[in-house]
């Protein structure tokens, strides 16, 4: 008996020695430090073996060089635009834009994301015509090829690409192929074998290197890009995989949102994708200029900026460019996500915009897809609707887009959900797109997909089963850290 009081008084003590070093390390983040400490309270010692693997903050002394010659490079050209936005002087093809000059100030300063206004963009709703469109791209490049994915899979579409990336491969084409370990950790690398003996260069993202230890693993690159010859870019939410092209037993139809792009910003993607491929693999790429050609023949007259974030940043520049945008609404703000676990300034602008007047449409899968990340969507549904605000499930399918529309002016396209996850711990891009014409298309593409929606009133929301409400507060509690 005397041993075993030992043993659990050695547990206590050292137990609360951890929670004190969980404290010291989080000591700027208290919702992320009460979430750790209730993590090691209900499972002492094991809960801080835990943390050090999915908790640790990461370290950006690598990316300093890299941030510090991509700031170089765009420098002169960021202090020329910030000079027009100050002082109201920047001549918009689109004369609507001249509202939201100061958001594009806030992403040149805070995000070094160029403004540019010669970019066409084609949308895409669906995997087939998306994969259709960017192997047609593959096939006809001539220089490079570089694509970064969360998930790749080793299924009919994942043969398709390789395939068209194979051959490329074997015409001189440099291709190169960076995927998330984790996202993709169903993948073996004898998949990649042939796009490596065709010459192409296939790197993961933070791999494990010890047996069942990553202490990377909560840092995931969740990017879907491609960039053919410096010229063309595609960005958005289809990964690659059968279950994108809807055909999941368990999902059905896939309902996803991305953008293929011609124009000056793709220079963006492609610096990001380099950056990226810089800090995966000892085969450095420099910021050559061939990689970022002139592009006089665009007809593009759609403005943009492409916005990175993740650990590597300071200012969670995409959560701060979505809070510019939804105070920024005078009509409508108009939401999709998978995954909807905001913090409190987030919920807090879209509190302010409901209260305002502003009409709040936020759209949402009834199918489940992650269970913690799903139960805690639902335990914020019920604030949203109490302040005025509509939510909407869609039942065709899973929805995996990741769209906002401001008065059908402005929008954002790109790979970042809304959770914590998405804003702080995932390297994210979207494209923030200046145009009136784009912003009603996405626009119209929402409401259309409300007809293929069950609203979910405050009514429903308060008659649901209280064993679901329990789900709802675990999950919510442990929201931080998801």
């Amino acid at each position: 008996m005397n041993i075993w009081q030992d043993v659990y008084t050695g547990i206590t003590v050292l137990n609360i020695f951890l929670a004190i070093a969980v404290i010291f390390f989080e000591r700027r983040n208290p919702a992320s430090s009460w979430a750790w400490l209730m993590v090691l309270f209900f499972i002492p010692i094991l809960g801080f073996v835990l943390y050090l693997i999915v908790g640790q903050k990461f370290r950006k002394r690598k990316l300093s060089r890299l941030l510090g010659d991509r700031q170089r490079i765009i420098e002169d050209t960021i202090d020329q635009q910030r000079q027009l936005l100050a002082h109201r002087r920047f001549a918009f093809h689109d004369k609507a834009m001249s509202a939201y000059q100061d958001m594009i100030y806030m992403n040149l300063g805070s995000g070094f994301a160029l403004y540019t206004e010669n970019n066409e963009i084609e949308l895409f709703t669906d995997g087939n015509s998306k994969f259709d469109a960017l192997i047609r791209d593959i096939e006809s490049a001539q220089h490079h090829i570089h694509l970064v994915y969360y998930i790749v899979r080793d299924d009919a579409l994942g043969h398709r690409l390789l395939d068209a990336l194979v051959a490329k491969a074997k015409q001189g084409v440099q291709v190169r192929f960076l995927y998330d370990y984790i996202g993709s950790i169903r993948v073996k690398r004898r998949f990649f074998k042939p796009l490596s003996d065709a010459g192409g260069l296939v790197r993961a993202f933070f791999p494990t290197r010890f047996p069942f230890i990553n202490f990377k693993i909560n840092y995931r690159n969740h990017r879907k890009l491609a960039i053919i010859d410096g010229h063309t870019g595609y960005i958005g939410g289809f990964n690659i995989g059968d279950e994108y092209l809807g055909l999941s037993k368990h999902f059905g139809a896939w309902r996803d949102t991305h953008m293929r792009v011609e124009g000056n910003a793709v220079h963006q993607m492609q610096a990001q994708f380099l950056m990226d491929w810089n800090l995966a693999t000892s085969a450095k790429v420099e910021l050559a200029s061939e990689l970022f050609p002139t592009i006089t023949w665009s007809k593009g007259r759609i403005g943009m900026q492409v916005v990175a974030s993740g650990p590597d940043t300071e200012y969670q520049e995409i959560k701060a460019a979505y809070i510019k945008m939804i105070h920024s609404a005078k009509k409508t703000v108009y939401l999709q996500t998978p995954y909807f676990v905001p913090d409190g300034s987030l919920m807090n602008a879209l509190r302010i915009a409901s209260l305002s007047g502003v009409e709040v449409r936020i759209m949402l899968p009834s199918k489940k897809d992650h269970f913690f990340v799903y139960w805690a969507t639902q335990s914020y549904i019920g604030e949203l609707l109490s302040f005025g605000a509509k939510v909407y499930r869609y039942r065709e399918g899973f929805l995996h887009a990741k769209t906002l529309v401001i008065d059908g002016q402005v929008a954002s396209v790109g790979t970042a959900n809304i959770d914590i996850r998405s804003f702080k711990l995932n390297f994210e891009m979207n494209a923030f797109i200046y145009d009136t014409r784009t912003a009603s298309r996405l626009q119209g593409i929402f409401e259309r997909d409300m007809e293929l929606c069950d609203e979910m009133t405050l009514e429903l929301y308060n008659g649901r089963p209280y064993f679901n409400r329990f789900k709802e507060s675990v999950s919510r509690l442990l929201s931080p850290i998801l």
